[in-house]
């Protein structure tokens, strides 16, 4: 018996919500962990921080050409077989990082495994959940992607503690099981609001298809404000702990910095939530960019490492409220009707642009030593995002 079967309509849509939540922990933890394995490979095969952030570029890149695959998936047959398969891989590929000897071994875990299960966290659980609440599809969000938060604080030290007690090999091991285990509970607590009695499709169907949302300028300019903002999403959170052991910091002592953007992150997930439901998705974006823009214009003068801490607070707010804002935005836009396909070519190009970011940090750090300029690209990027959501209109 599913989950769907056993509880009534209203308490369902609550299970959507752990569901969803429970993605957003699994996937974004894991993800973000990764970073505190780079000196581990850097160490036991010598590899480049260039070619390393070059993996994770594949798995974004890799990520956003699946999204645009898993909405229409998900559109079609639901959320629950979707997230199931892509889930389970993502896990596989985790594990089997513990087995890389070549660097097209990362190549290949992080763009099949890796970025498959990166396409649906977002993908189908916010769609899904703006389903299920067509009245408070910010403040959902805003709730769903604290799962992200929780995973940002509390997986990276756990991974940090594997690290010191079991070797990397196995710390890897260990993490991949646990989130096939987590994502198996996650697919079974989603499902699609059930069908309007006596018709074929979903109640909630209001809005545009994916061909007509094409033909208005408001959906490539959201494509274009995401092309700017994601390269600082992607980057940041992968080098900020190697950035603090270059000034110094221990292994844990720079995975906190990750829990300090994490916990900042959950009032910035719930505050943009509630700006996008208040004041509406223009409103809601302009409070995540500008903290964002702070961040990174203070990143650049920062060379101790107590001053980062400050710092990813203040980014970490602007990090979760973008990642929460921009699904809600896109319903209240274009309806719910597409709103997979119309989210995953909106993912697709960020991603475009976020696959590239670590890997010219990678290289800008190979080649310089510093992360000065890449900090100031990336402030660049921002800062011209927020002009351009001027051009937004208002949902009508």
């Amino acid at each position: 018996m599913t989950i769907a079967s056993a509880q009534s309509s209203g308490a369902t849509r609550y299970w959507v919500v752990f569901g969803a939540c429970l993605t957003q922990f699994t996937i974004i933890g894991l993800l973000i962990s990764y970073g505190l394995f780079f000196a581990e490979f850097e160490r036991e095969y010598g590899w480049s921080r260039t070619a390393l952030s070059a993996s994770t570029s594949v798995a974004f890149f890799l990520m956003g050409v699946f999204a645009i695959a898993i909405g229409r998936l998900n559109d079609r047959f639901g959320p629950r077989l979707v997230l199931g398969i892509s889930g389970t891989l993502y896990g596989i590929g985790y594990a089997l990082l513990s087995q890389v000897t070549e660097i097209w071994h990362l190549f290949i875990l992080f763009g099949l495994c890796i970025g498959s299960g990166m396409a649906a966290h977002d993908v189908v659980t916010l769609s899904t959940v703006a389903r299920w609440f067509p009245n408070r599809r910010g403040v959902m969000s805003g709730i769903v992607k604290t799962g992200t938060a929780i995973g940002q604080v509390s997986v990276p030290p756990l991974a940090a503690v594997l690290l010191t007690q079991y070797g990397w090999q196995t710390a890897l091991v260990i993490l991949g099981t646990a989130a096939i285990g987590l994502m198996v509970v996650a697919s079974a607590c989603m499902s699609d609001p059930p069908k309007a009695k006596g018709q074929g499709q979903r109640a909630d169907v209001d809005g545009l298809t994916m061909a007509q949302a094409r033909r208005l300028p408001t959906l490539w300019l959201m494509c274009l404000i995401q092309f700017l903002v994601f390269p600082t999403l992607m980057t940041i959170p992968l080098h900020i702990v190697v950035h603090a052991i270059d000034l110094g910091s221990t292994p844990a002592v720079a995975a906190l910095l990750l829990s300090t953007m994490g916990a900042s992150s959950v009032v910035g997930r719930l505050c943009s939530g509630f700006a996008v439901d208040r004041i509406g998705g223009k409103g809601g974006i302009a409070v995540c960019l500008v903290p964002l823009v702070i961040a990174l214009v203070s990143l650049m003068g920062v060379s101790q490492v107590s001053l980062l801490f400050p710092i990813m607070a203040i980014y970490g707010f602007g990090h979760g409220g973008f990642f929460t804002v921009v699904n809600p935005t896109a319903a209240n836009y274009f309806g719910v009707k597409a709103l997979g396909s119309i989210f995953g070519l909106i993912v697709f190009f960020g991603t475009l642009s976020g696959s590239i970011g670590p890997i010219v940090a990678g290289w800008i750090f190979d080649v310089t030593a510093s992360y000065f300029y890449a900090f100031g690209i990336l402030a660049a990027g921002a800062t011209l995002s927020l002009l351009l959501l001027l051009l937004l209109p208002k949902p009508g």
